[in-house]
């Protein structure tokens, strides 16, 4: 039977010493924004209108001030004083800070799933679900066939060459990230933030449409993150992105990767360390744009003496299916078939839809 996997545990506490200075702050001008630049000191002021109230830590408020058209000021009810749209891990954390510091919070999230789409997420979102966390967890098996490799000349024999379970990969790190979602979704309820599911619409400036249901709130933080993106070639729905690299019902026996930065060469390194065949199509001369020269020149290197083969100053013009299931791709200079797998690593695109558009 397969056994779990273990990550270290997420702690909520705010042991910091800035954290504990803030409380005795005057909270009059805050910004949200501020809490994902370190460089800037934290200013605090949910409200932001000039009528309204301030706000002090532990008290929980619902209530602003409207002018009304003879400049009289009436009360207006909100149903929270922030809505997150989007519970990763930015999303959490935000919620979760607005939270302790005496806001009434919620959040919406989609149901889980290990891959995303329109109309499924999960609490966590990429990094935690299909990101950092599932990828280490297949370097980290991809690593043992090299130390396999190696541990012969340290006088070690097997009897048999080692095999690889690809299906006990995939569901002991599905149960993980189970586990993982369990815990942020445990963060939120400790924080008194009102998790809700489904797929969340902004209506108006200070209205959110939940599956059908309304709720107000005095600010609205969009917090969804990116999707893989997919250039638009013809067969291009064959292809398959990092989401569904990362949970395939099979090991690919040859795949195609297309891109040249660090998530291609992350997914590269982590099939050939599985003993698929690995082809990587980049637009270049060189792996990793952008980066130090040395680096890009030694990386390129010691992944081909891996078996790792590249094709460079290649773009993909389209993907064709055989009939016996096979993949081809075309590029500018020529076709390679026999892929079982073609993926993309092409880049990401906000998570967002606009539906209509209305004023401020």
């Amino acid at each position: 039977m397969a056994t779990s996997l273990s990550s270290p545990k997420l702690s909520t506490t705010l042991s910091s010493p800035t954290f504990h200075s803030l409380y005795k702050t005057k909270f009059s001008n805050f910004s949200l924004l501020s809490l994902t630049n370190p460089i800037k000191p934290l200013r605090f002021n949910f409200l932001s209108h000039p009528r309204t109230s301030s706000l002090s830590y532990g008290r929980r408020f619902t209530t602003t001030r409207a002018e009304s058209s003879n400049g009289s000021e009436t009360p207006r009810h909100y149903d929270f004083d922030l809505f997150t749209i989007g519970a990763g891990s930015g999303g959490v954390r935000a919620s979760r800070f607005a939270s302790n510091f005496g806001a009434s919070v919620a959040v919406c999230e989609l149901p889980f799933s290990t891959i995303s789409s329109d109309s499924t997420g999960g609490v966590g979102g990429t990094c935690v679900l299909r990101g950092c966390v599932p990828k280490k967890l297949l370097v980290y098996a991809s690593k043992y066939s090299h130390e396999f490799e190696e541990s012969c000349g340290f006088g070690w024999n097997y009897e048999a060459e080692p095999k690889h379970d690809w299906s006990t990969l995939i569901a002991n790190k599905n149960a993980e990230l189970q586990r993982l979602t369990g815990i942020y979704k445990n963060i939120l309820k400790n924080a008194d933030v009102t998790l809700i599911e489904g797929r969340g619409k902004v209506v108006d400036p200070h209205t959110v449409d939940v599956d059908g249901k309304l709720y107000s709130a005095k600010n609205i933080l969009i917090s969804v993150g990116g999707r893989p993106f997919i250039p638009d070639i013809p067969g291009s729905q064959y292809a398959i992105d990092s989401d569904a690299a990362l949970d395939l019902p099979t090991k690919p026996d040859k795949i195609a990767i297309v891109g040249g930065g660090y998530i291609a060469l992350e997914f590269a390194g982590i099939f050939n360390g599985l003993k698929s065949e690995v082809h990587v199509f980049i637009r270049q001369k060189k792996v990793l744009r952008g980066f130090d020269e040395e680096i890009r020149d030694f990386v390129g290197e010691q992944m081909s003496l891996r078996g790792i083969e590249f094709h460079t100053e290649e773009s993909p013009q389209a993907i064709v299916k055989s009939a016996d299931g096979s993949l081809s791709l075309k590029t500018n200079r020529g076709t390679v078939e026999g892929f079982s797998h073609i993926m993309f690593a092409t880049g990401r695109s906000p998570n967002t839809k606009v539906y209509s558009a209305f004023c401020w």
